[in-house]
């Protein structure tokens, strides 16, 4: 199965310049959808997470399917001043300008071994961010994994050596 078929691209989205990877095909079509959650799960296997932390907001389906296929629980990385109780943030510079992202401050405990999930690997600031939360947490940050990873972003190099893996990329 090509799952490059479930991707499309959208330029000049969502300004001049930028070419925007569309991923809600991939999730209208279930085998499409299964067959790329079975590609997340099978790199990480061997690195017995305890938790899967997800990233706001396409990070939060594939994370959550993939905790379910793993057994784990789900951790949602929200945007900043969407979490009810007391928190971790972390900010970070962006395309777009600066922002926030958080955790709860009880979500990981030492010990855990955390599993960081997005949609897309660009410049890798949200993902730096996450790591940077979770190890706050005290917990430890396995590696990265994501649907699409845009080759030359700057990505592996924010993350400073975490395993990042991929099952596509651009």
């Amino acid at each position: 199965m090509n799952l490059k078929t479930s991707v499309l691209d959208v330029p000049g989205f969502p300004r001049e310049g930028l070419h925007f990877k569309d991923i809600t095909p991939l999730f209208s079509d279930a085998a499409a959808f299964a067959r790329a959650i079975e590609a997340m799960a099978e790199p990480v296997l061997p690195l017995h997470p305890t938790h899967v932390l997800g990233l706001e907001s396409r990070g939060f389906i594939f994370g959550s399917a993939l905790a379910h296929k793993l057994g784990l629980g789900f951790v949602p990385a929200r945007r900043a001043g969407k979490l009810p109780r007391p928190v971790l943030r972390e900010t970070f510079a962006t395309v777009c300008g600066e922002e926030g992202l958080e955790i709860h401050q009880d979500a990981l405990q030492a010990g855990d071994r955390v599993l960081i999930v997005d949609d897309i690997l660009a410049s890798g600031a949200t993902a730096a961010a996450a790591r940077n939360l979770v190890e706050r947490a005290g917990a430890h940050p396995l590696a990265l994994t994501t649907f699409i990873e845009m080759v030359g972003a700057g990505g592996r190099e924010a993350l400073k050596g975490m395993p990042v893996f991929s099952v596509l990329t651009y």
